[in-house]
């Protein structure tokens, strides 16, 4: 069951491979403001999951709502991305999918708990 719960992590770990080199060459004004944001959050999302993975049952389901927000925040800031013309539409849509699916796998972990 472990190795299940393992690979929502390791899709995680993935997307932050993708997404801070990205990062890195966003201009200036919003590398050190959006960029610096989206990685924090995107490096908190893997530990949190992490953290979920190892811990008891009853002890996943509050970590397991702060994933589901951090997602939530994380397609906010790449919309904002996009409004100001630093990734296109179609690299937005594709972050957003990535974002997506490891939210469907947060509430089918959810759902297995309760």
């Amino acid at each position: 069951m472990k190795e299940n719960k393992q690979a929502i992590v390791l899709k995680t770990y993935d997307l932050n491979k993708e997404v801070i080199p990205l990062l890195n060459s966003l201009p200036k004004s919003y590398k050190f403001s959006i960029g610096d944001r989206i990685q924090n959050h995107l490096l908190d999302l893997m530990e949190l999951l992490i953290d979920a993975v190892y811990l008891p049952s009853r002890e996943k389901i509050p970590i397991l709502k702060k994933v589901n927000l951090q997602l939530e925040k994380l397609r906010f800031l790449f919309r904002l991305l996009t409004d100001f013309k630093c990734i296109s539409y179609k690299k937005h849509l594709y972050f957003v999918e990535k974002i997506d699916e490891i939210g469907r796998m947060t509430g089918g972990w959810l759902k297995s708990l309760r």
